[in-house]
């Protein structure tokens, strides 16, 4: 699938995986990478140290980057993953959803 059809913002769910079933927003996308950072999927633990004198280290959860083959869009109509498509609107492209047509911001 191409980087196109998922855009910042849009709520997709996890496909394969250990988050396998999730939903979660798309905070950020790497299309160089093909992958997509979605909220509260791919969560890892990271030790950080401590900067200061005096100050503890601590153990921080961060959102990981997931494949781009691994998720899919969610109809905001259907309220179910599907396919999306891409229609002329005069001079602009769109996305639908193949299911029910619907246009998808």
């Amino acid at each position: 699938m191409p980087i196109r059809f998922i855009k910042k913002g849009d709520t997709v769910r996890v496909l394969s995986g250990k988050d396998r079933g999730k939903n979660g927003k798309v905070l950020d996308v790497f299309p160089k990478e093909d992958k997509v950072l979605v909220e509260g999927v791919n969560i890892r633990k990271r030790h950080r140290r401590a900067k200061k004198q005096g100050e503890k280290g601590q153990v921080v959860q961060v959102a990981f980057p997931i494949h781009l083959s691994n998720v899919m869009l969610i109809c905001p109509f259907c309220k179910k993953p599907q396919r999306t498509g891409r229609l002329m609107a005069g001079e602009k492209k769109i996305r639908v959803c193949r299911k029910c047509s619907a246009e998808i911001q």
